[in-house]
């Protein structure tokens, strides 16, 4: 039986490269590009399994048997399966079947056996145990979607059996009569994979178990603990939307090199367009750079090419008008100015978290409108905050609130150009930040006149 299930593994191993030969060459769409696969948003990544197969009391790794001889019998399962990457996966299994062995072959010195149990069986009732699959074909650069792949799983759980025994002429009873006996299972496994279509493989693998002590065939012999193999074939399907593959057949480094090619060849495309651009730049450049008179107006937009050294002119390069050289009127601020722009600071209020300046504020502000205008004043605005709130939010808050007032000043008929506003949000503290009072005092707009 071991030669047997040895031949069937070499087999469906040998099968890899001819179906290797028949995979396609070709790139696949990159729709789903990344080393990873992109997780479940993109891929089909649970999948359920059912198998069956042959069983014997033995394994390919060898090892000392309680009986001579391994006789076949039969195994079923089924398994759900978590697909985490694409090359590692998580798997649930159940497994049931019957395994079976006698002493009919002699042993290797041409005599009987002569031991204390002529045969066995043993109904193995459920096996529950957790393995890690490793897929191996999924990480090859020559191919993109593979037809088949390999993969080696391992794992643990409890397995619950009962073995019947035969003594040397006697009739077959139960080992244990008190029930069933459970005991720690090591599930090691091989296998090979085929993707038959986008929501269904075919699954041949063959898996070694190691149980924790020697009960499993009914005859506690020698120092070796009991094993047992298992044969199958197959189907796996995999749940989600049909429109998206299955994670497990993601070639991650085949992709990732597919979008390296891509990405560089669209460098090259973007670099040869900026060359042409530079070149093209650099040209309007020196055309404009063309100042034939030196006024510092180009020759492209010089409407008078001749203008006299030292003349100002404007922005189509013509004389501006010379400057009247009376001596400019200075303005005095007094302190009834000061005290009318310290009213409207302490009348000033917003609503709450917000830039709407509240309608008792409008009259203070009137008054300041007035004063620029009268007098051709210019105004900084500084707006700040107290420290509540998000940082980033405060800063916002302050520079809105003291372009809220400039807009209300600008609508009164005051020169956009001679006001400045600014937000320094809660970076510039009048008072302490501990108490409402101190809070209150740091949310402010200052009122600068010059």
């Amino acid at each position: 039986m071991k030669k047997t299930m040895l031949r069937w593994v070499i087999y469906a191993m040998s099968a890899t490269p001819l179906l290797s030969v028949a995979q396609s060459t070709e790139p696949v769409p990159n729709k789903h590009s990344s080393l990873f696969g992109g997780g479940g948003m993109n891929y089909r990544t649970f999948s359920l399994g059912i198998n069956g197969g042959v069983t014997a009391p033995s394994v390919l790794i060898g090892g000392s048997n309680d009986f001579t001889k391994s006789k076949v019998g039969y195994g079923y399962g089924a398994y759900a399966k978590w697909q985490l990457l694409h090359f590692f996966s998580l798997r649930a299994d159940y497994m049931g079947g019957r395994i079976q062995g006698d002493q009919s072959r002699d042993l290797g010195n041409g005599r009987p056996p002569g031991r204390d149990v002529e045969s066995f069986e043993t109904r193995l009732k459920w096996t529950a145990t957790l393995s890690g699959v490793f897929n191996f074909a999924s990480i090859n650069w020559a191919y993109r979607q593979p037809l088949a792949q390999l993969y080696a799983s391992v794992g643990g759980g409890l397995a619950g059996y009962s073995p019947r025994i035969t003594p040397p002429g006697g009739s077959e009873m139960e080992y244990k009569t008190d029930g069933n006996i459970k005991e720690l299972i090591i599930p090691v496994g091989a296998g090979i994979k085929f993707r038959l279509n986008d929501f269904m493989n075919l699954d041949l693998g063959y898996t070694m178990n190691f149980l924790d002590a020697d009960n499993f065939d009914g005859f506690n012999y020698g120092p070796s603990k009991d094993r047992f193999s298992y044969g199958y074939a197959g189907l796996e399907f995999a749940l989600g939307a049909r429109t998206k593959p299955q994670l497990q057949w993601h070639n991650g480094p085949a992709v990732m090199y597919d979008d390296m090619l891509a990405q560089r060849d669209q460098l090259r495309l973007e670099l040869e367009a900026e060359k042409n651009n530079n070149a093209k730049l650099a040209a309007d450049v020196a055309k404009l750079q063309v100042d034939s008179d030196g006024d510092g107006v180009s020759d492209i937009f010089d409407k008078c090419p001749n203008t006299p050294a030292g003349d100002r002119v404007d922005g189509s390069g013509c004389s501006l008008p010379k400057p009247d050289t009376a001596r400019p009127v200075q303005v005095i601020i007094t302190d009834d100015d000061r005290r009318l722009v310290r009213n409207a600071i302490d009348n000033l209020e917003f609503e709450t978290g917000k830039s709407n300046i509240r309608p008792k504020s409008h009259a203070s502000l009137d008054e300041v409108a007035a004063l620029l205008i009268r007098k051709n004043l210019s105004l900084k605005l500084a707006g700040h905050t107290d420290n509540t709130g998000n940082r980033a939010l405060n800063m916002r808050l302050s520079k809105d609130r003291a372009e809220s007032v400039k807009s209300y000043l600008v609508g009164k008929g005051v020169n956009p150009s001679r006001i400045e506003a600014t937000g320094y949000g809660q970076d510039q503290p009048i008072a302490t930040n501990k108490t409402a009072a101190g809070r209150q005092q740091n949310r402010r707009v200052e009122f600068t006149i010059y």
